[in-house]
Order: structure tokens, then sequence, then C-alpha cells
């Protein structure tokens, strides 16, 4: 195998590997083809096998050291509350009395039933609630 032979040979294996990454989506995958990238230009400098494998292994590593926890810290994106899930853990306040068995509350300007967390708790009129869960159409609060 002559060095154009090993550049072409690196060539295929970059775009082998280009493959399970369109697949899979792992970006593993492409930092490995980015890697035979290297290697094929290393052959194609005309430089030995020794010297083409470790481009391959160097900018492989290097990229998976570098690149993937920058992706990883990417890639998590906090998740947004909708719903009545945007509503827990938000304030209300108290328009008629609110006990165990229940009560009424201006939450994000609308009027709730509600009713407390603690059935021996009262809370009073005009008194700031925070809610703490939504069951159905009922906001539970402290």
């Amino acid at each position: 195998m002559n060095d154009i032979d090993a550049w072409v040979w690196w060539l295929v294996g970059a775009a082998a590997l280009g493959i399970p990454l369109v697949v899979t989506a792992m970006p593993e995958f492409g930092m490995f083809a980015v890697g035979a990238v290297a290697a094929a230009v290393a052959a194609g400098l005309g430089f030995g096998v020794v010297i083409q494998v470790l481009a391959f292994a160097v900018v492989s590593v290097a990229l998976i050291a570098v690149v993937r926890p920058i992706a990883a810290r990417h890639g998590r994106q906090p998740q947004l509350a909708t719903g009545v899930d945007a509503l827990k853990g938000r304030q209300a306040v108290v328009m008629e009395r609110v006990d165990g068995s229940g009560g009424r509350i201006k939450l994000a300007g609308e009027i709730w039933s509600a009713r407390s967390l603690d059935t021996g708790r009262a809370y009073d009129v005009g008194q700031e609630v925070d809610v703490v869960d939504i069951e159905g159409a009922t906001a539970i609060v402290i």
C-alpha cells in the first residue's frame, strides 16, 4: 500500500465513521472522523503509518477531551415549567378565608379555589400564601 492509497483509506474510514454519526447522533463518531481526516493529511504529506496512527489518536482524543465537555454543558437546557407546574412555588393573596376544607386565592391574576396543606391551619383575607401544589383546579397552599 503506497502513500496515496493510505490517505484514501483514511478518508474512507472518516466517511465510514460519519455514517454512525448521522444514524446515532453520537458526536464522538464525528470526532473520530476528524481524527481520520488528520491521519489522511499526514499520509498525504508522506508520513509513515506510525505518525498517521498517532495523528488519528491525538486529534481524536483531543477533540473528545475538549469538545465533548463543552457540548455536554450546552446540551443541558433548563426545563421551563409550563401550565400548572409554573404556578407551583408562586405566591398568592387570600381572597376568601382558606383552611383545610377550602377557600379562594388570587394566583397569577386569576381567582383559584384553594385549601391549606395543613388542615389545622387557616389563612385570612389579605394574607400572602405560597402555592405548593395544584390538585385539579384547587391550589394547595402554606
